[in-house]
């Protein structure tokens, strides 16, 4: 209220009658003190669901319309987009909500956003949404709250996702910038801080002692529980499952909201004893990954698994490293065979370990869907593939890594797998000229060898399920799924500068972008032909020369 009333322009700010008191009391308040701009925070239903009551919101929605205000700023939740394996991170506003497949607390809030633009449709009220991410709240029955202020936190086993914990002052500050600023009128507007969190790191910096338990155990258990008030719904607890993260680069070049607090200060001023632990303090000044990147995990797994990979199970020789920019944006564009994702695993080990470089690939939703995949290849650096993730990446000066083929090249017969199948849309060259960053084309002979697909059938549960293209039959997979001991070649091709040749604009022009295409199209099956000449066997030898890496 406070922070509301120092508004410019605000003559006087009331807290609106209680619910109880029925809309009519709150249309004569209205009248009365000649209210024009209304703040709604919908009343949730008792329980634990934590879902807004529609009927209730539905009632004075209608009320505010009757009432002749000149506009209302909904306080609805981000949590209208479902979490799910999909989400590509950092969602921005022009994301559409997917009421149809929507869980029932995305579908509620889903809903009431519906009925506050149906209910004001023939008014003239203004209507500005605002999408909080979550908020705990003291004494506060919604899960974000509850799971931050118990001793003990119930998890999922194998996901230590990436959250966004927003500060009540940063909450109140996003509605004092929409009622000062006219461009919020008929929009709506994501409310995050500038950072993320860990799932684990915030349980630890609140103090709560976390007990991973697998999914399906947790399903079964919360619908026992969960219709005598003793446990959130599964629903609810999904949103710590897969990372859920929200935009908020729309509402800063908006209504220039800029956040107070980080997401671990704003849990510390949830639970303001916990500042006084050195470790909460370290946890709270350590900068995190908008997507979950820990290159102190790399560098672990570059210590053990990927340097055993590298000098002794597939004997990794590498040459052209010298062609890979050491500072700056690029697009690593190769070429991804076996079906599993080891070739781009080891591209980022070796460039990590000899050049500190770290790649940003992005991946397939399928390949996160799953736990400890999903910790796996997070910690990684792995990225949800989409534009908005590798324009946000090269923005930042960063290298993204995309397999121009998509996941069809990946489950390539063995007899097609030094062959180039199609670039599909060419995403990677519009992605590179949008962002002006040079095209770094890369190969690798001999990861098809590690699960060579001799046949592929076409199963429709398997392709819900697991999300592939199909089901791959190889020597080893599915009854001994261990990858061959192939010895692999790995080259980085020179770059290809096509900041210097084109404008952004140009990433528009399908003639240009095809032309890229082919271009490193044939580099890349140039090099890939030219290697396999050298090569005369799957399991040694070397094909470079000495020297070179």
């Amino acid at each position: 209220m406070s922070v509301l009333g120092e508004c410019a322009g605000v003559e006087l700010c009331r807290r609106a009658p209680p619910a109880s008191d029925g809309p009519d009391r709150l249309t004569r308040a209205i009248d009365d003190l000649g209210i024009d701009t209304i703040v709604f925070a919908p009343v949730l239903t008792p329980g634990k669901q934590a879902v807004p009551d529609l009927r209730h919101a539905e009632a004075l929605f209608r009320c505010f319309a009757n009432a002749g205000i000149r506009r209302l700023i909904l306080l609805a939740s981000a949590a209208a987009w479902e979490c799910s394996h999909h989400n590509p991170g950092l969602i921005s506003e022009s994301r559409p909500l997917r009421a149809a497949n929507a869980n029932q607390i995305a579908a509620a809030w889903i809903q009431l956003e519906g009925l506050a633009r149906a209910c004001l449709a023939g008014s003239s009220a203004e209507l500005t949404i605002l999408r909080p991410a979550p908020m705990p709240v003291r004494g506060g029955g919604d899960f974000f709250s509850s799971l931050f202020s118990g001793r003990i936190g119930v998890t999922f086993t194998g996901y230590d996702p990436s959250i966004q914990i927003l500060s009540l002052e940063d909450l109140g500050r996003s509605v004092r910038c929409a009622i000062e600023s006219d461009f919020s009128k008929g929009s709506v507007f994501n409310v995050a801080p500038d950072s993320v969190i860990p799932l684990r790191r915030a349980l630890s910096l609140a103090g709560v002692r976390r007990i991973p338990a697998p999914h399906g155990v947790q399903r079964l258990a919360r619908a026992a529980l969960a219709p005598a008030g003793l446990a959130h719904p599964i629903d609810q607890v999904d949103y710590i499952r897969y990372s859920f993260t929200v935009s908020n680069k729309k509402i800063k070049r908006g209504l220039g909201f800029v956040p107070a607090r980080s997401s671990a200060e704003a849990l510390l001023e949830f639970k303001p004893e916990r500042g006084k632990s050195p470790q909460a303090r370290k946890i709270a000044t350590t900068a995190y990954d908008d997507f979950g990147m820990d290159k102190g995990f790399i560098a672990a797994c570059g210590r053990r698994l990927f340097n055993f990979l590298e000098r002794y199970y597939w004997r990794i020789e590498v040459d052209g490293l010298g062609n890979v920019p050491r500072l700056g944006r690029g697009v690593l564009a190769g070429v991804h065979r076996g079906f599993m994702p080891w070739d781009g695993v080891m591209a980022l080990h070796l460039m990590a370990r000899r050049i500190q470089r770290y790649p940003r690939f992005l991946v397939h939703p399928g390949l996160v869907k799953f736990p400890f995949l999903f910790n796996f290849f997070q910690r990684l650096g792995g990225v949800h593939a989409c534009r908005q993730n590798a324009d946000y990446l090269l923005e930042r000066g960063e290298m993204v890594g995309i397999f121009p083929e998509g996941v069809n090249g990946a489950f390539s017969l063995y007899r097609d797998a030094y062959r180039l199948g199609k670039f599909g849309r060419d995403e990677f060259v519009k992605t590179a000229v949008r962002n002006r960053a040079p095209i770094v084309p890369f190969v690798t002979v001999g990861s098809a060898e590690v699960f060579p697909i001799l046949k592929k059938i076409e199963w429709k549960w398997w392709k819900r399920r697991m999300e592939w293209p199909c089901f791959p039959i190889t020597p080893t997979f599915p009854l001994l799924p261990l990858p061959l001991p192939s010895k692999w070649h790995t080259q980085f091709l020179p770059a290809i500068h096509v900041e210097e040749r084109y404008a952004p604009e140009a990433a528009r022009d399908a003639a240009i972008v095809r032309a890229i295409s082919r271009e490193v199209r044939e580099q890349l099956q140039e090099a890939m032909n030219a290697m396999l000449a050298r090569r005369r066997s799957i399991f040694h030898g070397s094909i470079f020369e000495p020297g070179s890496g």
